[in-house]
């Protein structure tokens, strides 16, 4: 049969898609292998070599480069298998999955099997709008993570997968009113508040700087029987970036604060369990703080594991928002409790 004019191109195109097809699907792969270099990190305060910091122990650290362009702006890391296997979230809409290596005196040494795949809608379609996918917050747990996104503020759950991530399960009712959440101070802190206490690991979020009119941060226990919202006492000018439940019920708070004048700062808070509740002010005390005199960047994502030899471990990472001027980091502390 033989087609001419129109019906001829349009015969034509469909044919070129068609064949075209698996090539195009080919170059959008859903998931992105990624080659990581990491530097060794031996010392935290630089030109110094001490290990002691407060209640914290410096183990070790990488500062991690790639060639791939999308590769950084970390905003969260949660643990699959303690000290090993993770999974964490980009602002700039992307899941990364990877593996933190270690060497025979236990310090970070490298990352392995690193993988990105760029979070979709519900037709699997990749979303490149920053404002829809500005992921900050994440929690895992039986095989769900859960999300917290700025800009297009929503806690939205995923069934994890490292081969296929796909459009969110559910979204959730984070309970502050939408009209108190700023556009760009969201919630930063999406975590499971301890599984033996007073909230039986509810999922708890705090927002990186939305203010109540006392000048406090709010925050929401957003599952269970005593769920509700409660604010976190603000204390200087720091805002908060990520969070976790310590195994005795305390929330430990990773902070930061940033000026033209002195640069990038980070410290660690240990707010008191029993103020995380409906109608509170939670509050606790600094643990460290540190500047540019520190191995640290713009800090944001934090998580807490206990390693096989029972040392409780608190993990940083860094987003460096794709400039040339910041770094990837990742650090490991051991928190002592004597």
């Amino acid at each position: 049969m033989i087609f001419s004019g129109r019906r001829a191109r349009r015969t034509l195109f469909a044919c070129v898609l068609a064949c075209a097809s698996p090539a195009l699907a080919a170059q959008r792969a859903p998931v992105e292998t990624v080659e990581i270099s990491a530097r060794p990190i031996t010392q935290f305060h630089i030109g110094h070599d001490e290990k002691r910091f407060g209640p914290f122990e410096f183990v070790g650290g990488l500062e991690m480069t790639s060639p791939a362009r999308d590769f950084g702006a970390l905003s969260a890391l949660r643990f699959l298998k303690p000290g090993n296997d993770f999974i964490g979230v980009a602002d700039t809409g992307f899941w990364f999955f990877g593996t933190i290596t270690h060497g025979a005196d236990r310090r970070p040494s490298g990352v392995s099997n690193f993988r990105m795949q760029r979070m979709v809608d519900a037709s699997d379609r990749p979303i490149d709008r920053k404002w829809e996918v500005d992921a900050e917050g994440l929690a895992v747990k039986d095989g769900i993570a859960t999300v917290g996104f700025e800009r297009h503020q929503r806690v939205a759950q995923f069934k994890i997968d490292p081969d296929n991530m796909k459009a969110p399960v559910r979204l959730l009712d984070y309970l502050v009113p939408a009209q108190e959440l700023r556009q760009n101070r969201g919630f930063e802190t999406v975590t499971h508040a301890n599984p033996n206490g007073q909230h039986a690991g509810s999922l708890v979020v705090v927002s990186e700087r939305s203010l109540d009119e006392a000048g406090n941060v709010y925050a929401a226990v957003i599952e269970g029987p005593h769920k509700g919202v409660f604010t976190v006492k603000r204390d200087g000018d720091f805002d908060i970036t990520d969070g976790a439940f310590l195994p005795d019920g305390d929330l430990l708070l990773l902070e930061r604060s940033f000026s033209i004048a002195r640069g990038v700062k980070m410290r660690l808070r240990r707010i008191h369990g029993e103020s995380v509740e409906k109608g509170a002010v939670a509050d606790g005390p600094v643990l460290m703080e540190a500047d540019m005199g520190y191995q640290i960047d713009n800090m944001e994502g934090l998580d807490v594991w206990t390693r096989d030899d029972g040392a409780l471990m608190v993990s940083l990472v860094s987003d460096d928002n794709h400039s040339i001027l910041q770094r990837n980091l990742y650090l490991e502390f051991i928190l002592r409790q004597d």
